[in-house]
């Protein structure tokens, strides 16, 4: 079993920046990769980063290519994502997941285990 709890959500201003973490306890942190996703008022979850067990190999969703930089710290078991620029279209509820893989996957169906979501509202 893993538990995850992000934190870091808010409000900000549109080209601001914020950090989401999520902390993971249960199983080994390394044994398996990471993944954060969004859900907007009124659409359906979508992937936004993964990143593999070791940090080494990342992946993004087009929309935040460029903006977003997901990072991991093993020793602390914790998952980040930076948010830079943000847009008013960024606003959503963030979970952090976790896959029974350490490879990186885009695809919500592989990912077991999920946070209770933070809010992030983004002001024009």
């Amino acid at each position: 079993q893993v538990q995850l709890v992000e934190s870091g959500g808010g409000l900000v201003q549109a080209g601001g920046s914020l950090t989401l973490s999520c902390a993971a306890s249960g199983r080994t942190f390394s044994s398996y990769s990471m993944g954060w996703f969004r859900q907007a008022p009124g659409k359906e979850r979508e992937f936004v980063a993964a990143v593999n067990w070791s940090g080494s190999n990342k992946y993004y969703a087009d929309s935040v290519k460029g903006r977003f930089t997901i990072s991991r710290d093993n020793a602390k078991n914790t998952v980040y994502l930076q948010r830079n620029s943000l847009k008013p279209e960024d606003t959503a509820v963030y979970y952090c997941a976790a896959p029974n893989t350490v490879v990186v996957v885009t695809t919500e169906n592989f990912y077991v285990y999920w946070g209770q979501g933070t809010q992030v509202t983004v002001s024009s």
